[in-house]
């Protein structure tokens, strides 16, 4: 029985590979979105596949970006754009020769991982083979599509008919945006010391603008932990003396930041539609008095950036079109809420100060 059992866990611990290609091969290079990617399961050779964990590969995701843009003329397009998001959410790069046999199993392969294809003469190809941007003119075949996970195209559909019951309409050619199967949210300490931080200058900010200035030695002394947390923007806001009006309202609004950050944590039980401004002091109340806080499900965070992205591209829309604000919605806490909930989903992987909100 022993000799038995030892068999059965070396055979799992040994599992069969699949055979290299016999003959030519063509090589593929596979940037996949997916947090976990299938192994490929068909005759292949694997030249090379690295993650996240490997610097390198956002060197590489960067001059991709670039790459993309400059194709044909040089300008951009819809269809390079929704490339380049791709490309900001990889998380695994392989690169693989398959031969002319298993081209069809490669791509059922890069739909699993969510995966854009780049091949050797430079085209960006979607999972099926489609050229989204052509090596030359930089121009897409006319049923290229930028996969996303089906949970992504769910939440766009839900997010859409939300707003269209309020009266607001966005475009169905906004991309979905990351998912559940792409995510790596930033850790419950990276959220917990970005929310002190907030708070630290939101307080300081006021108090001056308020003219009772409340030291930042003060502040510190309060929140000593804050103080690993700062932004580079941060800190020098707070090393100045005196900072302007015009800098204190800024910092200001960092409450509203703070609010869903404390939402994230568990410490507010909804984040109520962005109609009106937070309760500041009962903001800040929630931070100081906070007691085990723990991270609230995926899903619900993306809700709301999802519905926030859509919200802000609306309300840019109406103001390009001097239409005025979509009614009910306070385009100012709507773009704090993007800066923060991008932080959280590390778009573009970028810290505080340089995070974006493109719409």
């Amino acid at each position: 029985m022993f000799e038995k059992l030892k068999s059965l866990f070396a055979a799992d611990k040994q599992p069969t590979l699949p055979e290299a290609p016999s003959g030519d091969t063509i090589l593929f290079n596979a940037y996949c979105s997916r947090a976990e990617i299938p192994q490929p399961s068909f005759a292949h050779i694997l030249h090379a596949r690295r993650d996240l964990s490997d610097p390198g590969l956002l060197d590489q995701v960067n001059s991709l970006c670039g790459y993309v843009f400059e194709r044909g003329d040089g300008q951009m397009s819809q269809s390079k754009y929704h490339v380049i998001l791709h490309l900001q959410r990889v998380q695994h790069h392989v690169s693989i020769g398959v031969g002319a046999a298993d081209v069809a199993a490669l791509h059922a392969w890069a739909r699993q991982a969510n995966a854009l294809l780049f091949t050797q003469d430079g085209a960006v190809l979607d999972p099926d083979g489609h050229v989204l941007v052509g090596a030359a003119d930089g121009k897409p075949d006319a049923q290229a599509r930028v996969p996303h996970p089906e949970r992504a195209w769910a939440r766009k559909a839900a997010t859409e008919a939300l707003l269209a019951a309020r009266g607001i309409d966005v475009p169905a050619t906004l991309p979905p945006l990351v998912c559940e199967d792409e995510l790596v949210l930033r850790s419950r300490d990276e959220i917990i010391g970005r929310a002190r931080a907030l708070l630290l200058v939101a307080l300081r900010a006021e108090s001056v603008a308020s003219g009772q200035p409340m030291g930042v030695e003060m502040l510190l002394s309060k929140m000593p932990l804050a103080d690993d947390s700062l932004s580079p923007n941060e800190k020098a806001f707070l090393a100045k003396e005196a900072p302007s009006q015009q800098e204190c309202a800024q910092f200001i609004w960092r409450y509203e930041s703070l609010n869903v950050l404390e939402w994230v944590l568990g410490l507010a039980g909804e984040l109520p539609f962005p109609g009106s401004q937070c309760d500041a002091a009962g903001t800040a109340a929630k931070l100081i008095e906070m007691r085990g806080p723990e991270v609230r499900g995926s899903s619900d965070i993306l809700d709301a950036l999802d519905l926030t992205y859509r919200l802000h591209w609306a309300i840019r829309q109406a103001r390009l079109k001097k239409q005025g604000e979509p009614a009910g919605v306070d385009a100012d806490v709507v773009m704090e809420r993007h800066h923060a909930l991008n932080w959280l989903v590390r778009f573009q992987h970028a810290g505080w100060d340089a995070i974006d909100t493109p719409t």
